[in-house]
């Protein structure tokens, strides 16, 4: 490992002043970094050009003069001048430290990418030589800490003291602290303001006291259709905090082995056809681990409210007085969509989209498909594959207009995702061959409107909505 050739620390700005020299774009984005501080920040240039409405500055246009440099904690030089030179003479003579913009070799310090929630502060710098590498680093970091942490962090520092005095060994205060900055009940309340937040934190204190453990959570959450890089933020930074990872089958390995390192795993492995566990064994499952004190993160394919048997392991948890937050992901519905730039609503097409599950559907189900899809509508099937063929026929029956389009998307967002597209009567003569893989099938006039393949060839049948 190379040595440093910067030491990384916070540097102490209340009560005094930052000047930047510079009227630009590069003023206004150092501006927005400092303005995050308590220090008074003064802007000057001859000529302001960029729009600092909205920040808390003074903008000066005029000459620099040595006395702006009067309480001065730091200065940025964000413009080519004379005042410029000026002012980093002034700034050297009085030793104050000194960052002059893209200019490395002249600069005391570097200003680092910031992932600031306050009081709680992280910053990721690379001593200005990829300033592009510390950014994705802080987009990654940003991912793990919700909006609200910093709020959490105040919450933590004003219990201090009273946390060393109920609780007496490390371990047990690391335990409380953990449970503290993970809770979704603390971090909801103090979003709503810091009495509410004290409230449930001193709550959790003395429950912690007296349980001798944190409380378990369960985290219901949306694993999407299966690429990595389409999980929301907030996935990525629960699946980092769980103790347990308990996912589903079609859930892939790259998507569970974003969790912790040292997480346990668990495969419920529900497919089709083969349940390595009942419903009712999941939900004891998750039960049991939030009891034993233990964050759960219950990751499902897609999205867990839809065709996720969410209800079923909501209403155990509820029973058992386990707390628990849903996380939404990308249902595999919308991602077949966005595949195949498929607006599955159109104006003056579908004014509605409709998610529903083939497998089992009876005749009223299809005869209310068929009036959709007479009216315009969007289907999107899931869990249709096997009985594709018989689905579309009596949808035909039913009447449904045979020509009208159909799509197929099987591994909707994943890297080997394939498409077909045709029309009811296709589909019921068995013409389709289905890759492997879960599929949804869409129903509807607006399917002509995707990039399918031969796509154009059904925009060209001119199909109309009775």
């Amino acid at each position: 490992m190379g040595a440093l050739n910067t030491f990384p620390l916070s540097y102490k700005v209340e009560g005094k002043r930052i000047v930047i020299i510079g009227g630009g774009d590069e003023a206004l984005n150092k501006a927005r970094l400092v303005t995050k501080t308590t220090a008074e920040v003064v802007i000057i240039s001859r000529q302001i050009e960029a729009d600092f409405t909205g920040f808390d500055v003074q903008a000066l246009e005029r000459a620099f003069e040595p006395s702006d440099l009067d309480g001065a904690a730091l200065v940025f030089v964000a413009e080519e001048s004379a005042d410029a030179d000026l002012a980093k003479h002034e700034a050297r003579s009085r030793n104050i430290p000194l960052n002059v913009v893209d200019v490395p070799p002249e600069c005391d310090f570097y200003t680092p990418s910031i992932v600031e929630r306050a009081p709680l502060t992280i910053a990721i710098s690379s001593e200005g030589k990829a300033p592009v590498l510390a950014r994705l680093v802080r987009a990654r970091i940003e991912a793990m800490l919700p909006p609200g942490f910093g709020k959490i962090a105040s919450l933590a520092g004003g219990l201090r003291e009273r946390v060393e005095n109920l609780i007496h060994d490390g371990a047990g205060r690391r335990r409380f602290y953990e449970a503290l900055v993970t809770s979704p009940r603390i971090e909801t309340a103090a979003s709503q303001s810091a009495a509410a937040g004290l409230h449930e934190a001193e709550a959790l204190l003395e429950q912690h006291v007296a349980q001798g453990a944190g409380q378990g959570v369960v985290w219901l959450i949306g694993a999407g259709p299966g690429s990595e890089d389409l999980l929301t933020l907030r996935a990525q930074r629960l699946l980092q905090e769980a103790d347990v990872i308990v996912h589903d089958q079609l859930v892939p390995a790259v998507v569970v082995d974003m969790g912790r390192r040292d997480a346990e795993r668990i495969d419920v492995g529900k497919a089709k056809g083969h349940h390595s566990f009942s419903q009712a064994q999941i939900n004891t499952l998750i039960v049991r681990l939030a009891s034993e004190g233990k964050r759960v993160a219950r990751l499902k394919s897609g999205d867990p409210m839809v065709f996720g048997r969410a209800g079923e392991e909501l209403d155990a948890l509820r029973k058992a007085g386990i707390d628990y937050r849903i996380v939404p992901g990308v249902s595999a519905a919308l991602a077949a969509a966005a595949d195949t730039a498929t607006p599955v609503t159109l104006r003056n097409v579908s004014s509605g989209f409709v998610m529903a599950t083939a497998h089992g559907a009876n005749d009223q189900d299809l005869d209310h498909w068929a009036a959709l899809a007479k009216a315009g509508l969007t289907l999107a099937l899931y869990m249709g594959k096997s009985v594709a063929a018989e689905v579309a026929k009596r949808l035909v029956d039913h009447g449904a207009d045979p020509l009208t389009p159909i799509g197929i998307v099987v591994n909707a967002g994943r890297a080997n995702v394939s498409t077909h597209v045709g029309t009811l009567r296709s589909l019921s003569e068995r013409a389709v061959q289905f890759a492997d893989g879960p599929a949804i099938i869409f129903v509807g006039p607006a399917i002509a409107s995707g990039d399918w393949a031969d796509g154009a060839r059904l925009a060209a049948q001119g199909f109309k909505v009775a």
